[in-house]
């Protein structure tokens, strides 16, 4: 489980991150772009993550981690349940819709490229 306070903590701490409100619920950016929502109301939380990575939690998580069901989930807007979510995993998972949004340059802070 995975509560606001710790989604809003792990958010927080990648560069330049902010919190603003989006309509009725609570958004975290980078540079003015979303890369994670929450929803009071029904618990979850929506990350931008590329198709790849997508399809990845979506499978390590079934049921719990799962592509949002419109034309938003085939850009990669993915639901995450935070009452049942492992917080390691989700932790990765934030990390990848950070990366996804944030310039390069902040992106390889948090999720260092490998070197060949």
């Amino acid at each position: 489980m995975v509560s606001i306070d710790t989604l809003r903590t792990l958010a927080l701490s990648f560069p330049e991150a902010t919190e603003e409100p989006h309509f009725e619920k609570t958004s975290f950016r980078i540079k003015k772009k979303i890369f994670a929502t929450y929803d009071a109301a029904t618990g979850l939380a929506c990350l931008k993550l590329s198709e790849a990575e997508q399809d990845v939690f979506a499978v390590a998580a079934k049921g719990i981690i799962y592509p949002v069901a419109n034309q938003w989930g085939k850009q990669g807007w993915t639901l995450v349940d935070l009452r049942k979510v492992h917080k390691a995993l989700f932790t990765e998972a934030l990390k990848a819709a950070y990366c996804e949004v944030a310039p390069a340059k902040l992106s390889v802070l948090v999720k260092p490229t490998e070197k060949e």
